[in-house]
């Protein structure tokens, strides 16, 4: 009998600033290392998801930021787990970012979005934010309702 993939949950932040959104680099140790992704990570037991993105983001980046609704959702399952992913819209509140958990980040455009190696999880929020259906709009809470 095939043994089930353990289910790892993680928070990510759409955080939005200046008609760009922020992205990470994973460092190339890690698992999927070398790609970009949103801002976040895996959820301890017992914390929310919403603690877990504002825990995450300070370890990573050194940002102190707000969680705001969540804006979409994405489940992956690969060969070695199943990961259910829930992203938030996030202000920033403090700081500027600082690479403490990550390789590298950048503040990308809808256009350039498109440029950077997501994980699979990652790429249908990608792709809405690079056909420009999410953007500016979704800092004021605009999403498109059939995201994901």
């Amino acid at each position: 009998m095939r043994e089930i993939a353990p289910e790892v949950e993680v928070a990510a932040g759409l955080i939005i600033k200046d008609d760009k959104v922020l992205i990470t680099q994973r460092r190339n140790g890690a698992h999927l290392g070398g790609l970009w992704e949103f801002p976040g990570g895996k959820r301890q037991p017992g914390e929310s998801f919403e603690a877990c993105l504002t825990r995450e983001v300070m370890e990573e980046l050194g940002l102190t930021i707000a969680v705001h609704e969540q804006v979409a959702s994405a489940k992956h399952v690969d060969t070695e787990r199943r990961v259910h992913l829930r992203f938030y819209r996030c202000t920033i509140l403090s700081g500027e970012p600082r690479l403490l958990g990550c390789a590298a980040y950048r503040w990308v455009t809808a256009a350039q979005i498109g440029a950077y190696a997501f994980p699979p999880a990652d790429e249908p929020l990608v792709r809405q934010i690079a056909s420009g259906r999410i953007g500016p709009s979704a800092a004021r809470g605009v999403m498109d309702s059939g995201l994901l």
